[in-house]
C-alpha cells in the first residue's frame, strides 16, 4: 500500500467516525415553550459535532409575547432563519398554510440531514408535512402524549408524519408503537425540559426579581391558554379563574398565554388585574424562568409546566380544565374546573408554599445525553423514511 492510499485510509476513517460534522440538524421553534425543551438537545448536538440551526416562526415573530426570537439567537455558533407566519388572530388552517409554504421554500435551500419538531403546535405539523412529502428525515421530540384538546390530534398527526420518535416515558412510546410506528423508530429519552431544570439555572432568584421587577417574595405563577374546543366559554373561565386569585390575597406572577384564537378574552381580563398584586409578563428567559419556578409557592393554571417542570422540582400544582386532561397524575397535581371557585380557593389554603417528593415520571434531567447516544448510531440514519404501518399489540 503506498504512502498516499494509507493516508486516504486514515482520512476516511476519520470521516466516518466524525460523521456528524457533516450532519446538519434543522430546530423548528413556534414558541418559548418549545424552544425550552429543544435548546438543550441542540446544545447537546453541537457539542457533539453537528451542525445546528433554527427556523424561528410563530409566537417568538409577534411583539406582543416578547421579542422571544432573540432568546432563541443567544445559541452560539447556530444558524438562524426567522419567518413570520400570522397576524393576530389568524384561524389555525390559515397558519398551517402560511407556514407550509414558508419552510417548504427554506428546506429546498437549506437542506437539512434531520429535522427536529416539537409536541403539537401548527408551526411542528406544518414543518412534518413539508418534510414527510418531500423525504426529508425528521424527529418528533415528546409524541404519544394524551391532553384533551385539538393539541392531541396535531401532536398525534406529527407522529404519522416524522421518521424517528424522541418520547418521554414507555407509557408514550406504546401510545406511538399503537399508532402504527416501527419499535426501531422509538426512543425513550425523557422530557429535555428537565435537563434545565435539574441543573443550576445560573441566576440568583433576587437577579430575576429586579430583572422582571418582581416585588413580592412569596409568589406563585399562572399561566393560562385558551382552549380553542371551548372558545364559548373562554371568557367566563377566565373570569371566574382570576376572580377567585384576586381573593385569595395572595401575589402571582402571570405569563401570557399563547396565541391561540380565544387569547383575546384572556387578556381582556388580565387587562383588569390589580398590578399590586400580579406582575404581567409576556415571557421570560428560559434559565430565569426556571429560577422562578424553583422558588414559587405554587403554579395554577393549564400549563404543560403544571404537569411536568413543577412535579419534578416539588411544586405544587392546580391543573385548571380539560387543556391537559390524561397527561399526568401524582400527589402534588390537583385538578378542578376554572369556574369552581371553592375548590381554586382551597388548593391555595392548603397547598400553597407546600413541598412534594420529586416526580421522575418524565426523566432524570438527562434527556439530552440519550439523544446524542442515539444520533451517534448509525443504524438511525438508516431508518426508512417511506413510512409503514407496523402493527401493535399492547396486550
Amino acid at each position: 500500500m503506498g504512502r498516499s492510499d494509507r493516508n486516504l485510509k486514515v482520512i476516511m476513517s476519520q470521516v466516518k467516525k466524525n460523521k456528524s460534522f457533516s450532519r446538519k440538524l434543522l430546530f423548528v421553534t413556534g414558541t418559548r415553550a418549545d424552544y425550552g425543551k429543544l435548546e438543550p438537545l441542540a446544545r447537546a448536538a453541537q457539542e457533539s459535532g453537528y451542525q445546528i440551526s433554527f427556523f424561528i416562526t410563530g409566537m417568538h415573530m409577534m411583539k406582543r409575547y416578547g421579542p422571544t426570537n432573540i432568546e432563541v439567537k443567544r445559541f452560539k455558533k447556530a444558524d438562524f432563519f426567522e419567518f413570520v407566519n400570522q397576524r393576530e388572530e389568524d384561524p389555525l388552517d390559515l397558519v398551517l398554510s402560511k407556514t407550509i409554504l414558508g419552510f417548504s421554500d427554506f428546506v429546498h435551500e437549506h437542506k437539512p440531514n434531520l429535522v427536529i419538531v416539537h409536541g403539537d403546535r401548527i408551526e411542528a405539523l406544518a414543518a412534518s408535512i413539508v418534510c414527510a412529502t418531500n423525504y426529508i428525515r425528521s424527529a418528533h421530540i415528546e409524541g404519544g402524549e394524551v391532553s384533551g384538546t385539538i393539541d392531541e390530534t396535531f401532536r398525534h398527526c406529527n407522529t404519522k408524519l416524522c421518521t424517528a420518535h424522541f418520547v418521554s416515558n414507555d407509557e408514550a412510546k406504546n401510545r406511538v408503537l399503537a399508532l402504527g410506528e416501527p419499535e426501531e423508530s422509538v426512543f425513550v429519552i425523557g422530557s429535555p425540559e428537565l435537563d434545565s431544570h435539574a441543573k443550576e439555572s445560573g441566576v440568583t432568584i433576587n437577579e430575576v426579581k429586579k430583572r422582571y421587577e418582581i416585588p413580592f417574595d412569596d409568589f406563585g405563577i399562572v399561566i393560562f391558554h385558551s382552549v380553542t374546543s371551548e372558545l364559548d366559554s373562554i371568557a367566563i373561565q377566565a373570569e371566574s379563574l382570576f376572580t377567585s386569585l384576586e381573593e385569595s390575597n395572595k401575589n402571582f406572577v402571570v405569563i401570557s398565554p399563547n396565541n391561540d384564537p380565544g387569547t383575546e378574552a384572556i387578556f381582556r381580563r388580565i387587562d383588569k388585574l390589580p398590578l399590586s398584586r400580579f406582575r404581567i409578563l409576556p415571557s421570560m428567559r428560559f434559565n430565569y424562568f426556571s429560577e422562578l419556578l424553583k422558588n414559587s409557592s405554587a403554579i395554577i393554571g393549564n400549563s404543560s409546566v403544571g404537569v411536568r417542570e413543577a412535579p419534578f422540582l416539588g411544586i405544587p400544582s392546580l391543573n385548571i380544565g380539560t387543556r391537559q386532561n390524561g397527561r399526568a397524575n401524582n400527589d402534588s397535581i390537583f385538578q378542578c374546573s376554572a369556574l369552581n371557585k371553592d375548590k381554586i380557593k382551597n388548593f391555595i389554603i392548603n397547598n400553597w408554599d407546600k413541598k412534594y417528593p420529586r416526580v421522575v415520571k418524565f426523566g432524570y434531567g438527562n434527556s439530552s445525553k440519550n439523544f446524542v447516544n442515539i444520533l451517534g448510531v448509525e443504524s438511525f440514519w438508516e431508518i426508512e423514511k417511506q413510512k409503514t404501518f407496523s402493527e401493535y399489540s399492547c396486550i
